[in-house]
């Protein structure tokens, strides 16, 4: 997809605060630091737009990117180790719950997990947690070009297996480095927002 237009319109932490427009919506979960605002970035074809940051947990809110003025990446705050309070942590599990179950415009989540190692309890959770609610959803290994090639197909094998997958669920190996995997992660979200 040719992306000519995108604009953070807002971030938000409650249902009254979203974007009112009714574009269809596409989630971006995934522990901190997995590689979020890279995947975004290469997606939406600019060099630091979603901000990339070094410190786990920067991103507190739902991130709203309107993108060619007809659908919104939202980014969700990571899970996993961020260096916050437990009641802070309870706040945005509550948040990223409401937004996930009660959003009509949410049309799936791309998931992204660390595609160098086996998948973390979090992922499982999260995994476990997205099928009980039945959200559409796309596993995006990050980081594979720190894979050597001939070990990737084994790596993905392990992915699919920690994670339960079924062989019609997708798994997409992704580097923001040598771009590979971004057509596939397209493909899937311009179905989503299709449907």
């Amino acid at each position: 997809m040719d992306v000519n237009d995108v604009e953070l319109v807002m971030s938000a932490v409650d249902p009254k605060q979203y974007p009112s427009t009714g574009y269809p919506e596409i989630g971006f979960l995934g522990r901190s630091n997995v590689g979020k605002s890279s995947l975004t970035n290469v997606l939406i074809n600019r060099k630091d737009y979603a901000h990339t940051s070094g410190q786990p947990g920067k991103t507190q809110t739902l991130n709203f990117y309107r993108v060619n003025d007809a659908f919104y990446f939202v980014d969700v705050p990571g899970y996993g180790y961020a260096k916050v309070s437990k009641s802070e942590r309870e706040k945005w599990a509550q948040m990223i719950e409401t937004y996930l179950t009660q959003r009509e415009q949410l049309r799936g989540v791309v998931n992204l997990i660390d595609g160098r190692h086996a998948p973390s309890d979090y992922d499982i959770q999260m995994r476990n947690w997205l099928d009980y609610y039945g959200i559409p959803v796309l596993y995006v290994a990050t980081k594979v070009d720190k894979i050597p090639k001939s070990k990737r197909k084994k790596q993905e094998q392990i992915l699919r297996k920690g994670l339960e997958l079924e062989d019609d669920e997708p798994l997409v190996m992704f580097s923001a480095k040598t771009k590979v995997g971004t057509d596939q992660v397209w493909d899937w979200i311009e179905q989503q927002i299709k449907s």
